[in-house]
């Protein structure tokens, strides 16, 4: 399974993703919400800044994955600064994270940068930062076709 996931362009995530500093990837909810149970070891992650332009620049594969069970505050913070060292979060991001219910923690291994590109999200109405789109080769955007070359 292909997914698109998009990273804090403030916190510098790519930027530590390339240089090695950050090895996990951390999404939370008071619910359990994507990428939450659907995400497994071997996926291939394509990474898009939240800046705007839409590119994918980055692309790693899932080493493991930990889907908790429901957190308290408490844990869900000791959690958290448990894996700070992997996860390189920013100050906000931390605050973000800790204290939901529901946390992802995905290891990555293997990043590696890649020709940027587009995908097309038509199909995929909720703004959300974890897009699964199965195959990256059919919602890939081919910028000579669009251009009709």
């Amino acid at each position: 399974m292909d997914n698109v996931v998009y990273l804090d362009y403030k916190a510098k995530e790519l930027e530590h993703l390339k240089s090695g500093q950050k090895t996990m990837i951390i999404r939370g909810a008071m619910g359990r919400k994507l990428p939450y149970g659907r995400v497994n070891k071997g996926d291939v992650l394509y990474f898009v800044e939240n800046k705007g332009d839409g590119l994918i620049k980055g692309k790693a594969f899932v080493e493991s994955v930990f889907n908790s069970e429901k957190l308290t505050k408490e844990q869900s913070v000791e959690m958290v600064e448990k894996n700070q060292d992997k996860l390189f979060l920013a100050p906000g991001q931390k605050k973000r994270f800790s204290g939901k219910r529901y946390l992802v923690l995905i290891t990555i291994k293997d990043f590696k940068t890649i020709e940027p590109f587009q995908i097309d999200r038509s199909d995929y109405v909720n703004m959300d930062d974890w897009l699964p789109v199965e195959n990256i080769e059919k919602v890939k955007i081919n910028l000579l076709t669009e251009l009709g070359i």
